[in-house]
């Protein structure tokens, strides 16, 4: 089992390679993804890395937190848990106003 690490602070042009060439020279990376929005594809200057011992990421973590890359700050530190979400928005179907339908 890995340890899996947030790396915020990256410039909107790093691919999921680079990120992963990046911590590699710390250990084995198992996995690197960088978070894009949903509508536009575009990186949101944020992603997750994936090493293979718990030492390695906290090396990574140490070496890396706090280092530039490309002009950005990276902020690297271990990744927590997603926090579930609420539904958020509800509504009534988009129709606005009162009244219900109309015959």
């Amino acid at each position: 089992m890995g340890s899996k690490i947030y790396v915020g602070g990256l410039p909107y042009s790093t691919t999921e390679q680079q990120l992963s060439d990046l911590f590699a020279v710390h250990g084995a990376v198992t996995s690197s993804r960088i978070i894009t929005d949903k509508f536009t594809g575009q990186s949101r200057g944020f992603g997750f890395v994936e090493m293979s011992s718990d030492s390695e990421a906290q090396a990574a973590i140490t070496a890396l937190n706090g280092t530039e890359l490309g002009g950005r700050t990276l902020t690297v530190n271990e990744a927590r848990p997603q926090e579930p979400r609420s539904g958020g928005g509800g509504g009534r179907g988009g129709r606005g106003g009162s009244g219900g339908d109309r015959y």
